[in-house]
């Protein structure tokens, strides 16, 4: 099984010593149960992503962790630490927290969500900052100058949280991946509805996360995480997915008779090479600041690689990933 690596110089001693029951693990990492303002009890959420084949699954209530036993789906605790300022929900959650946080308040938009974001880390959890969008609080200018957040929602399941904007979620990524963050995007539920009789408009099973894990443990997904190993997606799935010092290729595993548009973007969120079909390879110019990948198919989901940073430009500090592969069982499917 090939593996993810450090960079090139280094990618046949990692190899050569690299764990063998390397997993992948599809998983949400935001949700949320009766203990706040779900409709279900934690035990029938659990069941709920067990039952369609999630490996992993991260309750984020207001305000408080939730535990519930997994009944065999890894369970990571978390929070959704809730602050506003009028009119502006400034929500961070935490993931991998062992004990709840009290929302920080500040002045600012800014302040707010830098002392949320701290204290998530000084926690030690990792910060994911949730729905820009939603009620409109807040944008990439704000975003820029928050330092230490590891995740940004750029696809979620909830149906009033505007990730189309304008502008897009997604585009305020690129704003920051363009001004040197080094920030990684997930796609999630935000959950609150599992019983039909509620009609809501987005039932749950929207957006995740696929992780590249070392081993299938709570502590290998959350380093997995933090390193930028995984992919978000609201459908599709990847076979494989490679970087290497020349270039970055994707393959697709189709399904639904569906078409396929494979989208290699850089720098202010410029496209950078555009082909139908289910496979493609961009080849490094050189002159890139960062490349990443996108694939969209003809129903409208996509799937989200996390940036490759190129060396050689202002921002070659931030990380850089000699090499990423993705075995053919990628594709987000349990086993």
């Amino acid at each position: 099984m090939r593996r993810i690596g450090p960079p090139v110089i280094f990618i046949l001693a990692f190899l050569a010593c690299a764990p063998l029951h390397a997993a992948w693990l599809k998983g949400n990492t935001h949700t949320h149960t009766l203990e706040s303002d779900g409709d279900s009890s934690p035990a029938d959420t659990v069941k709920w992503y067990r039952e369609h084949g999630y490996d992993f699954l991260v309750i984020t209530d207001h305000d408080k962790v939730t535990r519930v036993d997994g009944g065999g789906m890894l369970m990571i605790p978390g929070e959704e630490v809730t602050d506003r300022l009028p009119k502006k929900p400034l929500h961070v959650c935490a993931i991998g927290l062992e004990e709840a946080i009290k929302p920080q308040h500040g002045a600012t938009i800014v302040e707010n969500l830098q002392k949320n974001v701290d204290a998530v880390r000084a926690a030690g959890a990792i910060p994911a900052i949730n729905h820009p969008n939603f009620g409109w609080a807040f944008g990439a200018d704000e975003l820029l100058k928050v330092e230490r957040a590891t995740l940004l929602e750029i696809a979620s399941g909830h149906p009033y949280v505007n990730m189309q904007g304008p502008p897009s979620v997604e585009e305020m990524w690129d704003k920051l991946l363009t001004a040197g963050k080094r920030i990684w995007a997930i796609g999630v539920d935000d959950s609150h509805t599992f019983k039909p009789e509620d009609k809501d408009p987005r039932p749950p099973g929207q957006a995740w996360i696929v992780v590249h894990a070392d081993e299938r443990s709570a502590k290998a997904i959350l380093g997995a995480i933090e390193r930028g190993d995984f992919y978000a997606s609201t459908g599709v799935e990847l076979e494989d997915y490679a970087v290497d010092a020349k270039s970055m290729t994707v393959k697709v595993h189709a399904k639904n008779d569906a078409r396929y548009r494979i989208q290699f973007i850089g720098a202010n969120g410029r496209v950078l090479s555009e082909s139908a079909g289910t496979s493609a390879t961009y080849a490094f110019r050189g002159n890139e600041l960062y490349v990443r990948a996108k694939v969209i198919d003809s129903n409208g989901k996509c799937a989200w690689m996390q940036p490759r940073h190129l060396r050689g430009g202002k921002h070659s500090d931030v990380r850089t990933p000699g090499k990423k592969a993705w075995p053919t069982n990628a594709a987000g499917r349990s086993g």
